[in-house]
């Protein structure tokens, strides 16, 4: 889900696959893949074996998945294997509060994301006026085309993903110019790394095994720096409930 430079992603995985093999798995079956489109049925694949979702889908759209576990990212706004979006504006409106953003315009990544819609949806729900907040909400596609969308002045308000807002001042750096960050949104369970329900209790434990050495390994530190992963967690589900618990103003 945070694949901002496809080679990082690539070396990460390239580091993953020994580890997997030497917790039992079988080599023959792994397969690297990178769906584009359609990650709802990509996650839904009876033979998948490891990908990253958004706690969002999880908790909403995934019930027969399983949670493997979570990363942890070293950047602002992380705090172990829990993040948090960033509401972001242009400079014009640095001084400005959430509140100040009632009647205007939001630009969200899409309508199942946790960072980018229903944080944002929750942080505003308590400011709501006869259940509004905002004058339009438009979908973009991806947090990259939300700050484009603010870049250009058709939307007003985002909320983006602290770890892309990272992974974006390290390689696109114009992707955030003349942008600011103007609030914070509470911190939630981060992206969860899930298997299918199809996936066997010994090699869901093999999984853990692996991922618990691809974060602590000395071999593995640079291709985890890459994307600022610094640790590995295994939380409870039922803390994804918890995503969904409120019921934001539209």
């Amino acid at each position: 889900m945070y694949d901002v430079r496809r080679a990082d992603t690539q070396a990460l995985w390239s580091a993953l696959i020994p580890l997997l093999v030497e917790e039992g798995l079988d080599a023959d079956g792994l397969d690297i893949a990178w769906p584009e489109a359609d990650l709802l049925s990509h996650w839904r694949e009876e033979n998948l074996l490891l990908s990253q979702t958004c706690g969002y889908p999880l908790a909403t759209q995934l019930p027969d998945v399983q949670l493997v576990g979570a990363f942890h990212y070293d950047v602002p706004g992380c705090d172990e294997y829990r993040y948090s979006s960033f509401l972001v504006a242009r400079l014009e409106d640095a001084q400005s509060t959430p509140e100040d953003f009632f009647g205007r315009r939001a630009v969200c990544n899409s309508a199942d994301s946790q960072s980018g819609f229903n944080a944002l949806q929750n942080a505003v729900a308590p400011l709501a006026r006869r259940g509004r907040f905002f004058s339009d909400v438009t979908f973009s596609g991806s947090h990259r085309q939300s700050l484009a969308a603010l870049q250009q002045d058709s939307a007003d308000l985002a909320a983006i993903d602290c770890v892309s807002w990272a992974l974006f001042m390290r390689h696109e750096p114009d992707a955030l110019q003349n942008l600011i960050v103007i609030g914070q949104t509470p911190l939630t369970p981060g992206l969860p790394l899930i298997t299918s329900s199809r996936t066997t209790p010994e090699d869901l434990a093999a999984l853990r095994r692996a991922l618990h050495r691809l974060v602590t390994d000395p071999a593995c530190q640079a291709v985890r720096e890459a994307l600022f992963i610094a640790g590995f967690s295994e939380p409870d589900r039922r803390e994804y409930a918890g995503i969904v618990a409120r019921q934001p103003a539209p």
